[in-house]
């Protein structure tokens, strides 16, 4: 079989707590899960991190692994006659498999009658599940591929509505097959919300950019403006400003099952580059009129 450096892997060093390893593991994941990536080259990297997150946050798994000793990574290797019996019952040949098999194998393998007898809770897996910020807010149904063991397992799984970027769902009893009548794990999927084409996350917040004309910005109008669901009519203000933010109440993103953040438009104020003659005979006309002075206070000093 081939050797992987599990702790390489998760970027960890050999004495990291479970703290570390999770916290690890949680930003790898982001980066290299198939539904956040575009890189269809991540999968390998992400079953890899899967492998090595599931034999890390083990205890048991972890001193089996460390107990194999240090070898190249990607290099054959066969466990020590020592490892083998303390380990796997003396089990000497492992030629059909690989490292993650080896390890999982430890569940079914038991070392001492005395402790194997009493029954034992299946493993708890974590995975993160990526989703658009409108399913959060009605909910989905996806099939998902998870990896369990170094080996992939589908689920069909309902998210409900009103979910929330780093939120946590439980699926009782998903996880690992408990061990003499005991219990099965259960698997966590982290919400991870996926970019939007218009609308940035700020909290339970959203925000996007508006352009306006300057005739919309003094005199003020009402216009269509985009939300997550269906547009919405906006009123502009006569005088609205450039920067200024206009707030859209409850059309953000979920903050509990019944409420929600925010949409807040950011005020851009758009110049045209061509206009007709007659335009600009109108624009000559208003500076004429106008007795607006935007660097008043500018210039007051030197008055």
């Amino acid at each position: 079989m081939k050797y992987i450096d599990y702790y390489h892997v998760l970027d960890v060093a050999k004495d990291a707590s479970l703290d570390d390893i999770k916290k690890a593991y949680r930003k790898l994941a982001r980066k290299y899960h198939p539904d956040l990536s575009k890189d269809k080259s991540t999968e390998t990297q992400f079953k890899e991190l899967a492998e090595a997150y599931a034999t890390l946050k083990d205890p048991e798994k972890r001193s089996a692994y460390d107990a194999l000793g240090s070898s190249p990574n990607g290099a054959d290797f066969s466990p020590p006659p020592q490892w083998s019996n303390t380990y796997t019952n003396g089990q000497s040949s492992f030629d059909e498999m690989n490292l993650a098999d080896l390890l999982a194998a430890l569940h079914s393998q038991p070392r001492h009658t005395a402790y194997t007898a009493h029954p034992q809770r299946g493993q708890n897996y974590e995975d993160t599940v990526a989703i658009s910020m409108l399913e959060s807010l009605t909910g989905t149904h996806l099939h998902l591929q998870l990896m369990e063991q170094g080996k992939p397992k589908k689920l069909d799984v309902t998210i409900p509505a009103g979910v929330r970027q780093g939120q946590k769902i439980r699926l009782a009893g998903m996880g690992g097959k408990g061990i003499h009548g005991g219990t099965n794990g259960d698997i966590y999927l982290h919400v991870q919300l996926k970019p939007h084409d218009v609308f940035r996350p700020a909290g339970s917040d959203l925000y996007f950019d508006l352009a306006l004309t300057p005739w919309e910005c003094v005199i003020g109008t009402e216009i269509a403006v985009p939300t997550l669901q269906d547009p919405v009519l906006l009123t502009i203000p006569a005088g609205t400003r450039n920067g200024q933010k206009l707030r859209l109440k409850g059309r953000g993103l979920p903050i509990s099952k019944t409420d929600r953040g925010d949409l807040l438009a950011v005020v851009h104020l758009e110049i045209p580059q061509q206009i007709s003659v007659q335009e600009l005979e109108l624009y000559q006309q208003m500076a004429k009129l106008s007795t607006f002075n935007p660097r008043q206070k500018l210039m007051e000093p030197y008055q």
